[in-house]
C-alpha cells in the first residue's frame, strides 16, 4: 500500500511538472507571439479606421497568465483522471473472469473455504490487491472462521464500502483543482478590472486602447476558466460513475458467485 501511494504521488508530481513545461513552452513559442502580433495589427487598423471592429482571436483569449494556469491545472487533473480511469478499467476486467472455480449446483462448506480461496491467492500480486479478489478472500476467510453467511455478506459489503471511500478520497485533489480553476479566472477578472480602472484617465483623454485590453484580460480569463471547469467537472462525474458501478458490480459478483454458493451443514442453502 505504501509503495502504491508513493507511486501515485510521484506520478502526480511528474504529471504536474510535465504539464507546466509543455504548456509554458507552447505559450512562449506560439500563443503569446501570435497574440502580440494580432494585437499590433488590430491597433493599426483601429487607428486607420475608427469604425473597425476587431475579431476575437483564440490567441488573445488564451494569452494571459491566468488562462495559462487554468490550462496547466486542467491537464494535471486530466492526467489524474486518466490514471484513475485506467485503474478502474483494469479492475473491471476481473469481473469477466471466474475467480472461484465451482461447478453448477455445488456449494461451499466452511471447511472447504480455504481450498476455494487458493485460486484467488494464486493471482499476481497486483491483481490480488484489487477490489474483487480482496472482497472474495475476505468473505471466504470470514466464512471459514465464523460459519455465518450473514457475517460473510457484511464483510464483503464493508470491504466494498471501504474501497468506495478510498476512491472518493483520492479524488479530493481533482475536486480542489475543479474549484481552483474558476477562482483563478476570477482573480484574472479582478486584475483586469483593476488595471482598467487605473487607466481610466486615458479613456477620458480619448485613448481607450489600454482600457479595452485590460477589460479583455478580465473577460477572457473568466471565459476560459469557466469553459475548462465545465469540461473538467463532466470528466470527473464520468469517472465517479465508473467507480460507483465498479463497486456495485463487485458486490453483485460476490452475491452471485460466492454468497449464493455458501452452505452451512444443517442450514438451508442461501436463496
Amino acid at each position: 500500500m505504501r509503495q502504491g501511494l508513493l507511486n501515485q504521488t510521484l506520478y502526480q508530481l511528474a504529471a504536474l511538472i510535465t504539464a507546466v513545461i509543455i504548456v509554458h513552452a507552447i505559450y512562449v513559442a506560439i500563443i503569446r507571439p501570435n497574440a502580440d502580433f494580432i494585437q499590433q495589427q488590430q491597433a493599426q487598423l483601429q487607428q486607420a479606421n475608427p469604425d473597425y471592429v476587431p475579431e476575437r482571436s483564440v490567441y488573445i483569449i488564451l494569452r494571459n497568465v491566468e488562462q495559462e494556469t487554468c490550462i496547466i491545472l486542467f491537464l494535471w487533473a486530466l492526467s489524474i483522471i486518466g490514471q484513475k480511469t485506467v485503474t478502474t478499467m483494469r479492475e473491471r476486467r476481473l469481473l469477466d473472469r471466474t475467480l472461484i472455480p465451482l461447478a453448477e449446483g455445488m456449494s461451499i462448506l466452511p471447511e472447504d473455504a480455504r481450498n476455494y480461496s487458493r485460486p484467488v491467492q494464486g493471482l499476481p500480486e497486483k491483481e490480488r490487491e484489487r477490489l474483487l479478489p480482496r472482497a472474495l478472500l475476505a468473505g471466504l476467510h470470514r466464512f471459514q472462521t465464523t460459519r455465518d453467511i450473514q457475517d460473510v455478506s457484511n464483510t464483503i459489503r464493508d470491504t466494498c464500502d471501504t474501497e468506495a471511500d478510498r476512491m472518493e478520497t483520492e479524488l479530493t485533489i481533482v475536486r480542489y483543482i475543479a474549484w481552483a480553476i474558476p477562482s483563478i479566472g476570477f482573480l484574472g477578472t479582478v486584475r483586469g478590472i483593476g488595471t482598467a480602472l487605473g487607466q481610466a484617465y486615458q479613456a477620458v483623454a480619448g485613448d481607450i486602447v489600454g482600457v479595452t485590453q485590460s477589460l479583455g484580460v478580465a473577460f477572457n480569463s473568466t471565459f476560459v476558466a469557466l469553459v475548462v471547469s465545465i469540461l473538467l467537472m463532466f470528466l470527473l462525474h464520468q469517472l465517479q460513475l465508473l467507480q460507483d458501478r465498479l463497486v456495485l458490480d463487485c458486490q453483485n459478483y460476490c452475491d452471485d458467485r460466492l454468497l449464493r454458493r455458501l452452505q452451512v451443514p444443517g442450514q438451508e442453502p442461501p436463496s
